[in-house]
């Protein structure tokens, strides 16, 4: 049944336009939600792998449960577009509330609750009990609106069901790119979190009030539960079922987040892992997927076998996966030439951003332009079976679902048990696999052959990537972003390399003799083994960190150590005969694995009976333990790092403070080799003087905090070393 937008009035395409524009609105405000509380939620939880992928699932999971709901209510209700409406205006108005929720919600979390709870256990689950009642709600009113506003469209203009659920798709997505970007780049720093949220609850209520005045002129009518081709023909095969659908939906969801995570891991070793970075990497698969919404618009209606397009579509996305991994390797030379040619000013920064999108891009976009037309496709295949418009949110949560299903496959397990190129090699997989499925369920001998080939030719290229592909350590671990160098072999030696749940450790070998670990390809510590030679930088700064606090503490019995890096400095305080247990904090579990190559220099923190190695995130260890120590050293990576920044943070600073005892001291590294006095002097650093300092190793200014006010506890200034008084 085809149609197209001259069947429409000038009127009618004037509403759905503006119905279009709004959507693009609702996208820019509900990743304004993803990426902000996401960082609330963040520097509550935690930042460890399990944290993050519980965050991820509060989201899409409410988010599925919305898409469910309207799906399985919409048929009943006389205006979707009111009650779209009606959702935007919820969404507001939480939004409006929720920085006093938070802040009153931690209070009591920290102040009253948390120290009741007998045991670890108990305040984790507290506190994702907590996380839950916060964003959940907001999260299932999100996943309502792409049901609401798509079925909304679909019974004013039935006869353009397949564009109109393409390009809300693209408005939707495109506008959900720019709120990644704009968010990121302008809008924290500009306003601040609560700001930025402020500004975005308001725009879910205009958009809400602008569409409930719209839904007033026009009359809606239930799409009818009746296919729309009445007889199958050879080119319009026997309805396909709708469970495979939801399957496939499902899975090519799935698929999709195994890109994802490991397109952003490989990227963040070319382009680095800063928060910016971050953003460019998102924003770029999120446009990949809008532009092939936009793309499919204009063929949808007219396609006599949707499925076979599909088919087609979903093989083809699995070959272009495949071809990222061939990619990948250049995209370190395109970096490095990138930074020979710009200068480290704003200027330079910017046309670095620049050229960190056009690498994004190469890698990621034309997968996922492909997996852009997948999802109207899916649903267009039931509207025409007659399933009706309950089948738009059922696709929508289907994957969802499988999204949910890739994001915890891909972290626990994908990245420790594949690596990087056989994460994305499965992704691969499953998309092929798909492909050759849909085919096979399609009737006639063309498409049997079809299927054969697709089959063949899909295992062949597989099997070659698998062999004519693999990825250099050195040049992973080279951060190119920072050094405009590639490590080569008559210099350096690939120790160990390990992709773990938060991050990609590399330990490498050098030819004066050091030993250094990386992380994402940007060092944390270095050795010298070599005894005829001299200390590299790194080993002052790792040394002192341990004897500036004992000095400061002498008496000191307890220590913990934030990060363990090349384990020097926890050894250096092991050394401390008055020092009777030792908990050295660290979240990625490859790091414990690199650390044990620095062998001897680092054999205390291992062998020690005094000495613990504990694999979590900070925060996290010491919100649920509530240990109280003599001395806290905290030496995470540059506060730049995404993630990493929470630890550097005011709200970190007056948390800890709860966790040294009566005369207890805090050791803190800075990377003052990259700030500039004016950057010291900021007024960022304004939380570091309210709890007692911060001492020395920013590409940046320091972080402002995620938006919670600073409350003054007192402690003196002092060079590197803050003291409980």
């Amino acid at each position: 049944m085809a149609a197209n937008d001259e069947t429409v009035t000038d009127a009618g395409r004037g509403l759905r336009l503006a119905l279009f524009a709004i959507f693009a609105v609702s996208g820019f405000a509900g990743l304004i939600y993803e990426a902000v509380w996401g960082r609330y939620l963040r520097l509550f939880l935690g930042h460890s792998a399990y944290a993050q992928t519980f965050v991820i699932a509060i989201f899409m999971g409410g988010m599925a449960l919305g898409s469910w709901y309207s799906s399985s209510r919409s048929k009943n209700w006389s205006s979707l577009l009111k009650g779209y409406a009606y959702t935007e205006i919820a969404i507001g108005l939480f939004a409006l509330v929720f920085q006093g929720l938070f802040e009153t919600s931690l209070e009591f979390a920290y102040e009253t609750a948390m120290p009741a709870i007998g045991s670890a256990l108990g305040v984790e689950l507290f506190k994702q009990c907590l996380a839950l009642a916060l964003i959940l709600p907001p999260s299932v009113l999100l996943g309502m609106t792409f049901p609401l506003m798509s079925g909304g469209v679909i019974r004013l203009f039935p006869n353009l069901s397949g564009s109109s659920l393409s390009f809300l798709y693209f408005t939707n997505s495109i506008g959900a790119a720019a709120g990644v970007m704009i968010t990121g780049f302008v809008l924290v720093d500009l306003l601040g979190l609560p700001g930025t949220v402020l500004l975005a609850g308001l725009l879910n209520i205009v958009v809400g009030l602008f569409v409930w005045l719209l839904s007033r002129t026009v009359d809606e009518t239930p799409l009818p539960e009746t296919p729309l081709i009445d007889h199958p023909t050879e080119d319009t095969p026997e309805p396909i079922s709708p469970k495979l659908l939801f399957t496939v939906a499902a899975l090519t969801g799935f698929a999709s987040f195994l890109y994802e995570i490991g397109w952003i891991r490989m990227l963040s070793m070319v382009l680095g892992s800063s928060s910016h970075a971050f953003e460019i990497m998102l924003g770029t698969f999120i446009a990949g997927l809008a532009f092939g919404g936009l793309w499919i618009k204009g063929r949808i209606d007219t396609l006599t076998s949707p499925v076979r397009y599909l088919a087609v579509l979903q093989w083809v996305m699995g070959i272009l996966a495949l071809a990222t991994l061939f990619l990948y390797d250049q995209s370190f030379d395109l970096m490095t030439g990138l930074m020979k040619g710009v200068a480290r000013t704003d200027e330079g920064y910017f046309v670095f951003n620049l050229g960190s999108n056009l690498i994004a891009i190469a890698i990621m976009f034309p997968a996922a332009f492909c997996a852009g037309t997948t999802l109207p496709l899916i649903t267009f295949t039931l509207l025409r079976q007659g399933y009706g418009e309950k089948g738009i949110g059922a696709v929508y949560a289907a994957n969802t679902v499988g999204g949910i299903a890739g994001v915890f496959g891909a972290t626990h397990i994908g990245l420790p048990f594949l690596g990087l190129q056989g994460l994305v090699t499965l992704g691969a997989f499953v998309d092929i696999a798909l492909g050759v499925a849909l085919f096979g369920v399609l009737a006639g001998s063309f498409t049997h052959r079809k299927t054969v080939t697709a089959a063949v030719v899909g295992l062949a290229l597989l099997v070659a990537t698998s062999f004519a592909v693999e990825f250099d350590p050195l040049k992973m671990a080279s951060g190119v972003y920072r050094t405009n160098k590639i490590m080569t072999s008559d210099r350096y030696t690939s120790l160990f390399h390990g992709d773990g749940k938060t991050a990609s450790i590399d330990v490498l070998g050098e030819s004066g003799g050091s030993k250094i670990i990386a992380t994402n390809g940007k060092p944390d510590a270095s050795i010298n083994f070599d005894p005829e030679k001299s200390p590299t930088p790194d080993e002052s700064t790792q040394s002192m960190l341990a004897a500036i606090p004992l000095a400061a503490n002498p008496n000191a019995r307890t220590a913990a150590v934030i990060g363990l890096g090349s384990g020097m400095t926890s050894s250096v305080l092991l050394c401390s005969d008055d020092l009777e247990r030792l908990d050295t904090i660290e979240i990625e579990s490859k790091m414990i694995e690199g650390a044990r190559l620095f062998s001897p220099r680092n054999d205390r923190v291992f062998k020690d009976p005094r000495s613990r190695i504990i694999e979590d995130d900070a925060r996290t260890f010491f919100s649920a333990t509530h240990a109280k120590y003599d001395i806290i050293i905290s030496e995470p990576s540059n506060p730049w790092v995404s993630g990493v920044a929470s630890l550097f943070s005011k709200e970190f600073y007056q948390r800890i403070r709860q966790h040294l005892n009566p005369g207890g001291v805090l050791a803190q590294w800075i990377q003052l080799y990259e700030l500039s006095p004016a950057l010291l002097a900021d007024r960022h650093t304004d939380a570091l003087v309210r709890v007692g300092w911060l001492g020395p190793d920013t590409a940046g200014p320091l972080p402002r905090g995620d938006g919670l006010p600073a409350r003054r506890r007192g402690g003196p200034v002092g060079s590197g070393v803050g003291r409980r008084g």
